[in-house]
């Protein structure tokens, strides 16, 4: 499955990216390749996914620390 940013969207993401073009290139980048490509949603992860790479029991609340590591 794949999400696509419509038009206006989509454009948003390529005027940011031409704003960080200069200051942060590969951000610049990523930010036009999605606005063309949009995103491929098979190869994320889910939360249930991430919590238990990280070692978080299911019941465990999510600190500000543990969301940034």
């Amino acid at each position: 499955m794949r999400m696509v940013f419509d038009p206006t969207e989509a454009e948003g993401l390529r005027a940011t990216a031409r704003d960080a073009a200069l200051e942060d290139p590969t951000l610049a980048y990523v930010l036009a390749d999605l606005a063309d490509r949009g995103i491929d949603l098979n190869g994320c992860r889910t939360w249930d996914d991430i919590k238990v790479e990280r070692g978080l029991a299911e019941d465990t609340p999510v600190t500000g620390e543990q969301r940034v590591a």
